[in-house]
């Protein structure tokens, strides 16, 4: 089932964005794009989506717009810049912005939008660019239940499950909290495993403990293989986890809320980025616990 206006608009084409956007094409959906940079539109273009020159050109011509944004910057540039989308966009259109950013960007957007008339869903998700691929992610939404219930025939087309939090910046914080222990994951994965191989255990062997023990998760089983090859080709580089870590660190400030893990593993990225393993997988985690045991690293 699809809106009475299937005319959707989709600004940002990252990793995610693209196989996010298509399945809104193979669905049925009528879809305009746009991009900052070209090249990731012309497979989109390909299979049937009009190509915007800017978010405001977007706007006028769509009942919906989705973001997927890289950072806070960007999605108060798409939204209430120069050439954003709010700007053009006519008083009921719906804004959903399935970016990670923080709870303070997205409480003004929210505020912007309310004053122009506009819809306004946080819609982050749970998931990386495997499941994206699959249309597998999990999306968190929050803002007007009925605004959620007019988005649930795009969030079926390219998500497995999706949740509605709350009416504010709910999803925003239940997101963080998410990538926050993905990274202690990461962390946990790459500290017992140093440490238990340090006591003469093979790697092989701990993985497949890891996996079939009281801590296998979807997590570390999604990441045994590429722990076991290391292959550290970024799903989710060492630098985007830090981005994040930054975001919820500043947003456990702003509610008094101590969060000294999280203070510790935002630390260990900044040694991962210092050390040249910013632009691979944050499951090279496990390089920093190796030069610190003095422990040759397989390669």
């Amino acid at each position: 089932m699809m809106t009475d206006n299937a005319a959707v608009g989709w600004i940002g084409l990252g990793k995610m964005g693209v196989p996010m956007a298509g399945h809104l094409l193979k669905a049925g959906f009528a879809l305009t794009v746009y991009n900052r940079s070209s090249g990731p539109e012309v497979g989109l273009r390909d299979a049937g989506a009009a190509v915007a020159e800017s978010p405001a050109a977007l706007a006028p011509n769509v009942g919906t717009i989705i973001s997927m944004t890289s950072d806070d910057t960007a999605l108060a540039d798409v939204t209430d810049g120069p050439n954003g989308a709010f700007g053009a966009a006519a008083p009921g259109t719906l804004f959903i912005d399935m970016s990670t950013v923080s709870p303070d960007i997205s409480a003004k957007v929210g505020a912007r939008a309310n004053e122009l008339g506009l819809g306004y869903l946080r819609a982050p998700v749970s998931g990386g660019v495997a499941l994206a691929v699959a249309g597998t992610i999990t999306v968190l939404a929050s803002g007007v239940r009925g605004d959620f219930n007019k988005a649930l025939p795009l969030f079926d087309a390219m998500a497995k499950k999706s949740f509605y939090v709350g009416e504010a910046e709910e999803a925003r914080y239940i997101k963080l909290a998410l990538n926050m222990m993905v990274g202690m994951t990461s962390a946990m994965m790459s500290e017992a495993l140093v440490f238990a191989e340090r006591g003469g255990a093979a790697r092989d062997t701990i993985l497949d403990v890891m996996g079939e023990s009281a801590i296998a998760s979807p997590l570390v089983g999604y990441k045994l293989e590429p722990m076991r090859k290391r292959d550290f080709s970024p799903t989710f580089s060492a630098k985007q986890m830090a981005k994040d870590y930054d975001l919820l660190l500043a947003a456990g400030r702003s509610t008094n809320t101590p969060l000294p893990l999280a203070a510790f593993v935002r630390q260990m990225w900044s040694s991962m980025i210092a050390s040249g393993y910013g632009e691979e997988d944050f499951l090279a985690y496990v390089k920093i616990m190796e030069s610190l045991s003095g422990t040759p690293p397989e390669e």
